[in-house]
């Protein structure tokens, strides 16, 4: 064929992804250098062919996990604001399975990533191959038909003319602003060794263009109208604030009409903590200054937001506020029965600028409730633990945090720890979370001027995401500080890219609070009546009750020095601030071990989350959780 190349499919896809490029507001950049992969059956002398021995600019990492090596991925394209991205390639049966989760974790966050699973064979004539999974029922299932659920494209590569329309299509979904999130390309491990006639035109330099959607005339004098008619209007700062580059808009629209602004997990950093307008985070994880302003709003602004639970309180805190949204995704911008305007972030602020002519009656409501926060700030990175301390969650069992000093020596608190973080790191460094109780005290605790330095997974709350992030993290931002906020469950549950991190020569910083349990849902659990069960990590003592043993006591600097990273330990405030002030002088990865005390985590600002807890309970604390859920239930938007 005339202007074509024959060549392997893993060849063909190879040269097709070095060949992709973005432009974005004029600026175009390489969609991606690097892939990540582990190789296996059903990849390794297919699409591993042709990155080994084929002419390409792209750089192969060997993760160590696969969910683990996804889930930087997917972090590295959410630090690049979605316009880059690392390709995942595995083998297939539990290489391909164990990326579900991650395909699931950039779905519900919508980031960008791209995964190829090998796949058994098209032919089907060795048939079981290894690690295939034989369905009686339907002999063209295999285990990628899993990621059908998590993605927002799936594509099975069974002949090699169809790589064209699988990768433009993948590219597509990859690139849309609304729609964006994992895609899933299963490629039978014959079919990526068989040649084909690939056309140039597929095999070229091909750069896309990410478009801003404009809103319409009459979305935006619905919008100016809405606006017109409240006195008390609070804006929510989400994550398309961020992607959409609209944080210097939103702030300047702020500043002009006087309008306070909160943040969910993903707005974050957006624009600087320390803007008199910013009242920090929102909902069952917020600050008490957003929440006391949410709830006296006559107005929600949602910019880029999807309205979780999280950030309405379970639609208990503005239960019958008005909204208005500003959302490229239409399913997204209609929720809570809002007014929309299915746009860009950025160019529709700009727009209704043009448009409106308003200024809102706040007073000094704004600084007095971030002058009440400012207070309980102080105090949160200032408590001590001593022979008098007591636990915050003093509902809780404050046997557990005797029982842990018992084992550890621990005599340092979570937001007290937190405050001597954000005091010693520079401040431009960033964060990475997702799971457990960090994610609460940080979004209402961490401060930061920096653009885009806050990277908290909480679409999904992937536990495991902590580490795989903060490499992620780094390797798109290169000249940062990264330092990843991980909880003891999260650590044991996957840290496995500490030593991709260690391999690649980059430097991340593990700051890993052991609180000797799954403290979060620990606390979930026991403020609903129920006895602790399986969420504190305790010796089994012959046949009590697991919750009645004594703690174990996990030396974690020392697995990080296993691996190759600088570890310390630090059980008080002297400790911690002198492991922080050490490890910002090594040029290799870090962990410091910090032991915080059970239930020293921050407790909820009037704002309530709603869970299954039961109707029929057993004593007068189930009693009391039901009772409260049976009222709030009663206030709650019922849409």
């Amino acid at each position: 064929m005339a202007n074509s190349r024959f060549m392997s499919v893993g060849d063909a896809l190879i040269t097709f992804l070095d060949n992709q490029y973005v432009s974005f507001d004029g600026k175009e950049t390489k969609l991606l250098d690097s892939v990540f992969t582990i190789f296996g059956h059903g990849c390794v002398v297919g699409i591993g062919e042709a990155l080994s021995m084929g002419k390409n600019s792209i750089k192969t990492m060997m993760g160590k996990n696969e969910q683990g090596m996804a889930l930087a991925a997917m972090s590295y394209a959410k630090q690049a604001n979605r316009r880059k991205i690392i390709p995942c390639f595995s083998s297939i049966g539990p290489g391909a399975a164990n990326m579900v989760t991650a395909a699931g974790c950039a779905t519900a966050n919508n980031i960008p990533l791209l995964l190829f699973m090998g796949d058994t064979f098209a032919t089907r004539q060795p048939d079981p191959v290894l690690q295939q999974m034989e369905i009686a029922s339907s002999a063209s299932t295999t285990t990628n038909d899993a990621f059908r659920a998590v993605t927002r494209y799936f594509d099975r590569v069974s002949r090699p003319e169809q790589l064209m329309s699988a990768m433009l299509n993948a590219i597509r979904v990859l690139l849309d602003p609304a729609n964006t999130g994992a895609v899933a390309i299963a490629m039978p491990q014959d079919v990526q060794g068989e040649c084909y006639d690939f056309p140039e035109t597929f095999l070229q330099k091909r750069v896309h263009v990410i478009k801003r959607t404009l809103p319409s005339n009459e979305e935006l004098a619905a919008a100016v109208k809405v606006i017109k008619a409240a006195k008390k209007p609070l804006i929510i700062v989400g994550g398309g604030v961020r992607y959409s580059e609209a944080g210097a808009s939103v702030k300047a629209f702020a500043e002009k009409y006087n309008i306070p602004f909160a943040e969910t997990q993903a707005g974050k950093s957006a624009i600087e903590s320390s803007h008199p307008l910013n009242l920090g985070g929102l909902g069952v994880t917020g600050n008490s200054a957003a929440n006391v302003i949410a709830k006296d709003a006559d107005l929600i602004i949602g910019i880029g937001t999807r309205f979780t639970d999280f950030t309405t309180a379970s639609k208990s805190l503005y239960p019958e506020t008005p909204v208005l949204t500003i959302n490229v995704n239409q399913f997204q911008a209609e929720k809570l029965d809002a007014t929309p305007i299915v746009a860009d972030a950025k160019v529709t602020v700009e727009k209704l600028m043009e448009k409106l002519d308003y200024k809102s009656a706040y007073k000094d409501e704004i600084k007095k409730a971030k002058a009440d926060w400012d207070k309980e700030m102080e105090r949160l990175t200032s408590i001590k633990v001593d022979a008098n301390y007591v636990p915050e969650n003093t509902n809780m069992m404050k046997d557990a945090c005797e029982a842990f000093m018992r084992a550890t020596g621990a005599k340092l608190g979570q937001t007290t720890a937190i405050g001597i973080i954000r005091k010693n790191i520079p401040a431009d460094a960033i964060l990475v979370g997702s799971a457990g109780s960090l994610p609460g005290c940080l979004q209402r605790m961490w401060t930061t001027d920096a653009k885009d330095s806050y990277n908290m997974e909480y679409g999904y709350s992937c536990m495991g995401y902590e580490i795989a992030g903060a490499l992620g993290s780094k390797l798109a931002a290169l000249d940062k500080e990264v330092y990843a906020f991980v909880g003891d469950g999260s650590f044991y549950m996957l840290h496995s890219e500490l030593v991709t991190a260690v391999q690649e020569r980059k430097k991340i910083n593990i700051m890993l609070f052991d609180n000797g349990s799954f403290g979060c849902i620990n606390n979930l659990q026991m403020g609903q009546g129920i006895d602790a069960l399986c969420t504190e990590f305790r010796y089994r003592d012959g046949d009590k009750p697991i919750r009645e043993g004594e703690f174990l006591h996990t030396d974690f600097a020392k697995i990080a020095e296993g691996y190759g990273l600088k570890g310390y330990t630090a059980k008080t405030e002297e400790e911690l601030e002198a492991a922080i002030k050490d490890s910002l002088k090594q040029t290799c990865s870090t962990l410091i071990d910090i032991k915080v005390l059970p239930k020293s985590m921050t407790h909820g600002y009037d704002a309530w989350w709603r869970v299954g807890c039961t109707d029929n309970p057993r004593d007068d604390k189930e009693l009391a959780a039901k009772k409260e859920k049976d009222a709030m239930v009663k206030i709650a938007r019922k849409y």
